[in-house]
């Protein structure tokens, strides 16, 4: 027993490796696989705290607070709740919803690809920007996320009830299910519970329906902080709600994109504003069998969520990562542009400037009213005179597409910036 106790990393420095990584490392001196993961299961005890929820046998899942979770959770606090600086592109009112559409988009299409979805992003993001009807059912998959994120920024000062879940389902659900009144709804007693497979393997059978409504109630009231007896950090909660949705599985379709839409009502509501502008679906698409071995390896570890909570906060790492350098990349680019601009001071708006920078990025592409409106969250009014502004300064040209316009970015429009210089822009606008 003495030297069990004395195994190195066993204990607060554990990396918390599952056992199926354990056995293909080399143990310590002296002793052998079975033995080293005697001990490192020893020292995990010791710092177990128990969850006011349970599995279908009614076991408590736990969860431990080794240094690397610790440390993950530091770095999330400090870099999500706004604690630190953050680019003035974020918190400035103009210009931060551009960065918060490219973020829901990004989410719903990653989000409903890892369900199966098939449409490629740039369909995808033409659809959501142009506001069109979705053309099939993986189109309408990434739709109805896009939908679901937004009603999630709109619910984040509500407490979370078996209701404000359902209608949630129904949002992600809405003419993807074979069954269209399964929509809004948990699974009901005599019904077929729909397990979790990968191909001919069961990986999890969820509880009974029969339990669900006291379940998602239990679900709810630790989601609102009405169940603690140990203390959960705010992440660590938003993390536990994500899992027990994919555990208990309650609705027939569209658990994990509903189980990802209220891990971020948790942290909107927790107070971590900065996550309505992150992504983390794009990550868990990158390595789905990580995604999926971390439920397993918590729930086949005696309700270890450790695994679960440490492959989370690393994926929403990432995601803020990848949101500083978005950031970083368009503040970059704005700045080259507006050395372009500089010579015609106040000519364009910051929207305007928006459109030009893709502009240059993407020279066949094209711009509607709906679409731009959709982009920058303003009215079709502001969006119309946007294009039309480009448009009298000869930067873009308008066409006819069936019965709407659309603005197109001339085919000079590098050397035409370049005039700017000479003030020709501004003498257009005084000419109108």
């Amino acid at each position: 027993m003495a030297k069990l106790l004395a195994v190195p990393d066993a204990g607060p420095s554990d990396p918390y490796l599952p056992w199926d990584k354990i056995r293909f490392k080399t143990p310590p001196q002296g002793l052998s696989h079975e033995e080293w993961w005697a001990a490192i299961k020893l020292a995990r005890r010791q710092m177990m705290r128990e969850l006011p929820l349970t599995d279908k046998e009614g076991r408590p899942f736990r969860f431990a607070l080794p240094d690397s979770v610790l440390k993950a959770l530091e770095e999330t606090s400090r870099n999500a709740s706004g604690e630190i600086a953050i680019s003035e592109q974020v918190t400035n009112p103009s210009t931060r919803d551009r960065y918060l559409v490219h973020s829901l988009i990004e989410e719903a299409i990653n989000s409903s690809q890892l369900e199966g979805a098939s449409t490629s992003r740039v369909v995808a993001k033409e659809m959501i920007r142009s506001q069109r009807k979705p053309r099939d059912r993986d189109e309408q998959m990434i739709y109805n996320n896009y939908q679901a994120m937004r009603m999630i920024g709109d619910l984040r000062n509500e407490k979370l009830t078996p209701e404000i879940i359902c209608e949630v389902h129904r949002v992600v659900a809405a003419g993807t299910l074979d069954n269209p009144e399964a929509s809004g709804r948990f699974q009901l007693p005599g019904e077929d519970r729909v397990s979790v497979f990968h191909g001919d393997l069961l990986l999890h059978e969820p509880p009974s329906a029969e339990t669900l409504p006291d379940r998602i109630q239990k679900l709810c009231d630790f989601a609102n902080g009405d169940l603690d007896r140990v203390y959960v950090h705010p992440v660590l909660r938003a993390i536990t709600v994500h899992f027990m949705i994919g555990y208990d599985h309650p609705f027939e379709d569209g658990n994990g994109r509903t189980a990802r839409a209220l891990f971020y009502w948790s942290m909107l509501n927790q107070g971590y504003w900065l996550t309505e502008y992150v992504a983390i679906s794009p990550f868990l698409k990158g390595a789905p069998s990580q995604y999926a071995y971390s439920y397993l390896h918590s729930e086949d570890d005696e309700n270890d969520l450790t695994y679960f909570h440490l492959y989370q906060l690393g994926i929403l790492k990432r995601a803020i990562d990848e949101l500083h350098s978005y950031l970083s990349e368009k503040a970059e680019e704005v700045r080259g542009l507006q050395q372009k601009l500089s010579a015609a001071p106040g000519v364009f708006n910051h929207r305007q400037i928006a459109l030009i920078e893709h502009a240059l990025k993407n020279p066949g592409s094209s711009v509607t009213v709906q679409s731009h409106m959709t982009s920058h969250n303003v009215v079709y009014e502001t969006a119309r005179q946007d294009l039309i502004g480009l448009e009298k300064v000869g930067l873009f040209r308008k066409v006819r597409s069936g019965r709407a316009y659309v603005w197109i970015p001339v085919a000079d429009l590098p050397s035409r910036l370049d005039t700017m210089g000479e003030g020709k822009a501004e003498s257009r606008l005084q000419a109108e």
